[in-house]
């Protein structure tokens, strides 16, 4: 192995608890975040890109990361957003042949701190049994009280919005100009793929940033409007949410995932809460309440929206479930060309259960030009 010393490094939770560890590539460091574990066996390249992720501490409960390398297409925004990465076995060489980079190098051009030789199954389940909270790992590991210090005013993820951080700051266009079809995406942390879903489907994209009005969007004449996944609190996106009130009145299709999903939920009136640990992973079932299908489904959410409110909305009604615990996973607006799901149709990691997903929005789109 590349690296025989490493240096000592530790995570310190909010609650004191402390897991020891390697810094990897013997990097010193400090990174502070919400700590939160992701069940994927692979995709780490995608996970750590993902502006979902922005202000978290991500563990991998997979064994080994690293060991594939990276490639410099299989990215879903501009850097890295993950605050820092925790594992058990860190691989510095890789294997695969279309992999361009190592995993170190990747985390190294992206100043990325991470820590390794965490018993991340122990971590884990810890965090299962008492909840996502902040977290800072550091190879600092003598200045403990000084790290709680500082730890104590790292904000908490609820309240907290972080699309700003993450959206683009001006109107980009992406794929084909000359697409049947004009869709106005709304960004609060979209990922690319996404992007590749709509542009595949025959689409022209305009993406907006996240504080966009409905007014300046509608000037674009599409034909349809997406508001993206993103990070944060859906609850203080208080522009976005009165552009998906003024969407939605308007009446042309609207579809949104993730944090698009609690968006349209509270432009109806569905208040949203923060979830004890979160919907992490690439294999979370969820079944389709219309078609009673179930669905191998890629998740990342700490926020859900709120059933009961939901049930008794005369608006809406639940398309998806989340078997696992019954959280909402889906909703449409019974008398509007308008439908969410709270996971990520875009990701395919193996399964390609949810692709319909696009292909209805399309439909919805062709049914309402006609």
């Amino acid at each position: 192995m590349k690296y025989q010393s490493k240096k000592k490094a530790l995570l310190l939770l909010a609650d004191g608890t402390i897991f020891y560890g390697k810094a990897v590539g013997g990097k010193e460091g400090t990174a502070y975040g919400e700590v939160c574990f992701n069940t994927g066996m692979t995709g780490y390249q995608e996970i750590f890109t993902d502006p979902s992720y922005f202000g978290q501490l991500m563990v991998t409960t997979n064994a080994h990361i690293g060991n594939y390398g990276t490639n410099g297409e299989e990215i879903e925004s501009d850097s890295v957003k993950i605050s820092g990465l925790i594992c058990k076995n860190f691989s510095y060489e890789y294997s695969r042949p279309n992999s361009d980079a190592s995993l170190l190098d990747f985390l190294n051009d992206n100043n990325l701190f991470a820590i390794s030789d965490v018993d991340t199954r122990a971590l884990v389940s810890y965090i299962r049994d008492n909840g996502a909270m902040n977290a800072v790992i550091s190879t600092d590991v003598d200045n403990v009280d000084s790290l709680k210090e500082k730890l104590a005013v790292v904000p908490s993820m609820e309240g907290l919005e972080l699309a700003s951080k993450v959206s683009t700051t001006k109107p980009y266009f992406y794929g084909n100009e000359n697409a049947t079809y004009k869709i106005s995406a709304l960004d609060i942390g979209i990922k690319k793929n996404i992007l590749r879903n709509l542009a595949k489907r025959d689409a022209y994209i305009k993406v907006f940033p996240y504080n966009t009005s409905y007014e300046e969007m509608k000037e674009w004449n599409p034909d349809g409007y997406f508001i993206s996944n993103g990070p944060g609190d859906p609850e203080p996106l208080h522009d976005s949410i009165s552009t998906a009130k003024d969407i939605i009145a308007n009446g042309k299709p609207l579809f949104g995932i993730c944090l698009g999903h609690q968006v349209i939920a509270l432009a109806n009136g569905v208040s949203t809460y923060k979830m004890y640990n979160g919907h992490r992973g690439i294999n979370h079932p969820v079944i389709n309440l219309e078609t009673g299908k179930g669905e191998i489904t890629s998740q990342n959410h700490g926020f859900a929206i709120n059933r009961e409110e939901t049930e008794a909305h005369k608006e809406l009604e639940i398309t998806h479930t989340h078997l696992n615990d019954n959280t909402v996973a889906g909703i449409r607006m019974k008398n509007k060309n308008v439908f969410s799901v709270q996971y990520h149709p875009e990701a395919s990691p193996g399964p390609h259960d949810a692709d319909y997903l696009f292909d209805d929005f399309f439909k919805m789109i062709k049914v309402s030009s006609n």
